[in-house]
């Protein structure tokens, strides 16, 4: 039986996943794990940059020419709702994926 209040040395811990690069989720498309999906309501919309700062999969991209936000980039959305959730103009909505 192991006591349990025994630290474990490093050199006897087992390994785990190793980790070669900085996690990048440019490299993994994530949009898939979505079940909850953000709709862009443009009209409501007033460009005040509020959503795409706490975006953590930067899946809203923003043109460098006119400094205004487009719809999602669905390839990265996982559906985390934040962007909903700071938006004072509520010009994105959560529906659950698949549902009209």
């Amino acid at each position: 039986m192991t006591d349990i209040n025994k630290n474990t040395p490093m050199e006897e811990l087992t390994i785990g996943g190793n980790i070669y690069n900085a996690g990048n989720s440019k490299e993994c498309k994530t949009g898939d794990w979505r079940s909850i999906c953000p709709i862009y309501i443009e009209d409501k919309c007033k460009q005040c940059g509020l959503c795409w700062p706490v975006c953590p999969e930067n899946a809203i991209p923003v043109s460098k020419e006119t400094l205004k936000r487009g719809d999602f980039n669905f390839d990265y959305c996982k559906g985390c709702g934040i962007c909903a959730k700071v938006c004072p103009f509520k010009a994105i909505e959560m529906k659950e994926e698949g549902v009209n």
